[in-house]
């Protein structure tokens, strides 16, 4: 289903204007480099596909409300969680920042917290892959707000 090009808002294919902000909607042509040359789902399931990197792209290509949501949210989602991976992996001795060498008690409680986040992180992807070729606004709860800042 379609969106508002001005609010990001799920509109009918066949609505003259938008319900939320009355923006008109036709088919009228985008300004050159506004979007990405996909539908808006395809386009928010990419935004997702290599985690914040993908985000950061289609927020910089992609001029459309919905798209440009999903890959703030992408971008701010992974970004954090690759910031909390990374941070944990020098905490407990992983990484080439240590060397990989640390107290060897530590780097088992912490290959275990690694691999959780890593599942974490994992299911998250796929979740969010799903639900935005489905044309969902959904809301993941911190990375939401920043993303909605981010897209103002």
């Amino acid at each position: 289903m379609p969106h508002c090009t001005r609010c990001g808002t799920m509109v009918e294919a066949s609505a003259a204007f938008c319900s939320n902000c009355g923006q008109p909607q036709g088919a009228a042509p985008s300004p050159a480099g506004a979007q990405s040359g996909l539908s808006e789902n395809a386009a928010a399931l990419f935004a997702y596909s290599l985690g914040w990197l993908t985000g950061l792209i289609f927020l910089l290509i992609d001029k459309r409300p919905y798209v440009r949501y999903h890959a703030a949210q992408s971008l701010v989602l992974f970004g954090g969680l690759h910031v909390v991976r990374s941070m944990l992996g020098m905490m407990f001795g992983f990484g080439w920042l240590s060397g990989g060498w640390g107290f060897w008690p530590a780097m088992g409680i912490g290959a275990m917290f690694l691999s959780l986040l890593g599942l974490l992180t994992f299911a998250l992807w796929i979740y969010c892959m799903i639900r935005a070729w489905q044309g969902e606004r959904f809301r993941i709860p911190v990375a939401a707000e920043v993303a909605e800042s981010l897209t103002r």
